[in-house]
């Protein structure tokens, strides 16, 4: 029998959280993410979709190779060439699985993939096989699942079981559901389905009402046995069930669910911060669980209760999810020893002396320009580090010259990397100094992007905190892209991001890619 308390998290981040418009992660980095899945206790990560281009296909290679504590999942339409991508994408993982779906919604059947509910069947009934033959673990999607008879569900639900599904999802692909009707569907489930019992039943919810980790933990009360979401609940449109929601309030609300679950919850913040930084995408302060303000107490009222029990106003304490308030011991007097001695328990795996060079460099720099290190600061530095490693250009000159109530110049110098001898340097002006840099980028890249977002955040407190710049831009064809900045002048992080962007916006071929929606 299955364990009934245990509830598996699986985490598509890489796969339907890199679905999120402007978010675009490298094999680098989806190998940093996943490893760091691991250590917080993810028990399945969806790696991505082998088939819908080399680049994914590759990733989910690099990340079957390189994780050993984890199920490793790539997905697949019901197709054969796409499982037979997802087969040889994972042939070397520890532990591998195969995540295919097919829609079974009317209006998907009749529009999208223009099948009669017989002929959906027949490519279930042959591609769940073809799948098994292939993979010992199977999970299976009717896509839509919320929005499809249920009935007919059941009957999808029996025949790809019967053909060796191990894993059934039920996906709530376009949030349309709430807690109480996805309950009753997992009770419809659990009542009709003949071997429920004998496999894992998953939710998979998207929050375009809102209400996605309520709904994943409305599944868990009626028989899911596995949460799919994303960190931070990134994701396309309003994004994902937030893992970590879920798993906070499993961990909280333990008297009510009854249920336990394998995630470290003091590597929730690092995967969380993470996760931001390499996606381009700012935690709002309010968010749940991982937000700045999650532990913030304004009120007088809360605040005088706090500090008499910090109970009466908080019933997450910071340390339970890894926040943590205290400088590292390490300054400029640091050797290289302890610095990466320091890395390595912070969970970084660096071994090139080369890269521990320029890393211990920077760390150097770092600790002359600041009076206390702090775990963020070195979290920023190996994010920034690796984020400047895959840009396509290089900050080399920055002069910003400012007039109050006038006019503002700046002069930029940019050195593509792929070509030493590429220097480029010119200048234009602006209303502010971010517009004069940003129309000075734009004149030495020959291009025609618009600024959608620009977002600043101080990584720590204080006057010498680092600040971190994320902006969006979007190119003629709509497209949109993301850059991420780090320094300790606003100005530079502020260029540094742009650049970022504009080397992915110039670099067409990064993305043209089949995308999966459920």
């Amino acid at each position: 029998m299955i364990e009934k308390q245990y509830i598996q998290f699986f985490d598509t981040t890489l796969r339907d959280g890199e679905q999120t418009p402007g978010v675009n992660f490298n094999t680098k980095e989806k190998v940093q993410i996943a490893l760091q899945m691991e250590k917080w206790g993810i028990d399945c990560i969806e790696a991505g979709f082998p088939i819908s281009s080399e680049g994914d296909f590759e990733a989910v290679k690099a990340i079957a190779g390189a994780v050993k504590n984890m199920t490793v999942a790539g997905l697949a339409r019901c197709s054969e060439k796409d499982i037979d991508a997802a087969y040889d994408a994972l042939k070397d993982a520890v532990d591998p699985q195969i995540h295919i779906f097919i829609a079974t919604s009317p209006i998907h059947m009749e529009y999208k993939l223009k099948m009669s509910k017989e002929e959906v069947l027949a490519s279930v009934e042959y591609h769940v096989a073809y799948a098994k033959s292939k993979f010992e673990k199977v999970q299976f999607s009717p896509e839509d699942a919320t929005r499809s008879d249920w009935d007919f569900l059941v009957e999808v639900i029996n025949l790809a079981i019967e053909k060796g599904a191990t894993v059934i999802n039920i996906p709530d692909t376009v949030g349309y559901t709430n807690p109480t009707e996805f309950g009753n569907l997992f009770k419809y489930l659990k009542q009709n389905v003949t071997r429920f019992d004998d496999v894992i039943f998953s939710s998979h919810c998207h929050d375009d009402l809102g209400m996605a980790t309520a709904n994943a933990l409305a599944a868990v009360e009626n028989g899911a046995l596995r949460v799919e979401g994303t960190i931070n609940g990134i994701g396309e449109r309003a994004g994902n069930t937030a893992l970590e929601e879920v798993a906070v309030a499993l961990h909280i609300r333990k008297d009510y669910y009854k249920k336990e679950s394998g995630i470290v919850l003091k590597e929730t913040k690092r995967t969380s911060d993470l996760v931001s930084r390499l996606s381009g995408m700012p935690i709002p302060r309010n968010k749940a669980v991982i937000g700045g303000n999650a532990y913030a107490h304004e009120s007088g009222i809360h605040q005088d209760g706090v500090l008499k029990n910090p109970e009466t106003y908080e019933i997450i304490t910071p340390q339970l999810v890894g926040v943590e308030h205290n400088s590292l011991p390490l300054g400029k007097l640091s050797g290289r020893h302890a610095f990466v001695d320091r890395i390595a328990q912070m969970g970084y795996e660096i071994t090139d002396p080369a890269e521990i060079k320029i890393l211990f460099a920077r760390f150097k720099e770092l600790a002359d320009k600041k009076k206390n290190v702090t775990e963020e600061d070195i979290h920023a530095l190996m994010v920034g580090k690796s984020i400047e490693d895959e840009s396509v250009y290089e900050l080399k000159r920055l002069q910003v010259q400012f007039v109050k109530d006038g006019i503002q110049g700046a002069i930029v110098g940019i050195q593509d990397k792929r070509n030493k001898d590429a220097k480029m340097q010119d200048s234009a002006t602006g209303s502010g100094s971010i517009e004069a840099i940003y129309n000075t980028i734009n004149r030495i890249l020959d291009q025609e992007i618009m600024l959608k977002e620009y977002n600043i955040e101080a990584i720590t407190g204080g006057k010498d905190a680092q600040a971190e710049v994320h902006v969006v831009v979007e190119d003629e064809d709509g497209k949109s892209y993301n850059g991420t900045g780090i320094d300790f002048d606003v100005l530079t992080a502020s260029a540094k991001a742009y650049i970022q962007a504009s080397g992915k916006a110039k670099n067409k071929q990064t993305i043209e890619k089949v995308s999966a929606h459920f």
